[in-house]
């Protein structure tokens, strides 16, 4: 899946994929680390834990539009092999988990 000409871009992409894709993403960049590839594993990850780790509330419907916000934001940006943390906390996801 990520082969040299994609610089990561595939890996980037399955890092959006729900759960299962993020571990294949990771395993997959282990074995062939790319910058693109890293990135989007640490924004993904920020936005897995958003969405399963916030307590039901009545505010939970707009944390979940929130969070497919975000998570179409950083698909698009992984479909584009750009480097754009997501807004507001994106750039923390790259220093909270910069060891991925």
């Amino acid at each position: 899946m990520n082969t040299a000409n994609d610089d990561g871009r595939s890996v980037a992409i399955l890092a959006y994929m729900w759960i299962p894709g993020w571990v294949i993403a990771l395993i997959l960049n282990g074995k062939n680390p790319t910058p693109l590839g890293s990135f989007h594993i640490r924004q993904a990850l920020g936005i897995w834990i958003i969405s399963l780790f916030i307590p039901f509330r009545w505010t939970m419907w707009s944390i979940g539009i929130i969070t497919a916000i975000l998570w179409l934001i950083g698909l698009i940006s992984a479909v584009n092999s750009e480097e754009k943390p997501i807004p507001f906390i994106g750039q923390y996801f790259q220093d909270w988990f910069k060891g991925l």
